[in-house]
């Protein structure tokens, strides 16, 4: 299976799709069949071979995009524009409890999916229908979740670069507030969340190597011998592979693992 990765205009999903069929190159415009219909994607990677594995879910390309697809994207854009403004305001005369993210027009305009978040479960139906009613299409509402809209909308975050979620994550993985103490981050919501409000999914990245460096090291509150006496560990400097001990007389000195090791050899 020669595979590409492909990103969607609206939502800015990276996928992967099966270029075996059509002869793609990185940058090109494609048209890619999904479970939603069919979508017009941006090719990101040169194609290569792999064998597909159960959790990837892998589109088709169908062709490339041609000179009407992209007017036809064009044209959608600026459906989009007046789908959101119109959406807004029905959802107001409604009085639904719902934050609407984006609107989607599949390029054969089969189908116009609303995206949004919300607390609970919605019932617009007869938002819906006002939308069907303009739109002379079918009308998908989709709720997703506070994560999912900010790959959606984008931006920057506290390191300065652009969301992980929308510039290269494909999906999210499981992050805990453990993670974070195992990095000795301080446990500051303000500080080990993103802008989606949930805890940074950059730190699950270097989780694994945390984990595995500080096996190697003594635990806080641990005795063990310095080549300046014995002492208690007070702090770890995990990357660093260090860590600072006080002495039985009561100085603090910095020990790295080569010399913890050498004190264990020795005793």
């Amino acid at each position: 299976m020669e595979l590409i990765r492909v990103k969607t205009g609206c939502n800015c999903s990276v996928d992967w799709a099966d270029s075996s069929d059509v002869d793609v190159a990185l940058g090109d415009s494609v048209v890619i069949d999904t479970k939603q219909g069919p979508k017009l994607a941006v090719v990101k990677s040169q194609p290569f071979d792999r064998e597909k594995t159960k959790k990837m879910v892998v589109h088709k390309v169908l062709r490339l995009a041609t000179d009407e697809d992209l007017e036809k994207f064009e044209e959608l854009k600026g459906r989009r524009k007046e789908a959101l403004i119109l959406c807004l305001e029905r959802i107001k005369d409604h009085k639904l409890v719902m934050k609407l993210v984006d609107v989607e027009f599949l390029i054969d305009e089969s189908k116009a999916i609303f995206y949004f978040t919300a607390d609970g479960r919605i019932d617009f139906r007869e938002l819906v229908k006002d939308l069907a009613h303009h739109f002379h299409t079918r009308i998908e509402m989709r709720q997703i979740g506070v994560r999912d809209e900010a790959k959606m909308v984008g931006g920057l975050g506290n390191c300065g670069n652009s969301f992980c979620c929308s510039s290269f994550l494909k999906n999210f993985e499981p992050v805990s507030v453990k993670m974070a103490k195992e990095q000795n981050l301080a446990l500051s919501p303000m500080k080990i969340s993103g802008a989606c409000g949930r805890l940074m999914c950059c730190l699950a990245y270097e989780h694994k190597t945390y984990v595995m460096l500080k096996k190697k090291l003594p635990s806080c509150g641990k005795k063990i011998s310095t080549d300046h006496g014995d002492g208690k560990v007070v702090r770890l400097d995990v990357l660093g592979e260090k860590v600072l001990v006080r002495l039985d007389t009561g100085d603090e000195v910095t020990c790295d693992l080569e010399e913890i090791d050498r004190n264990k050899e020795g005793r």
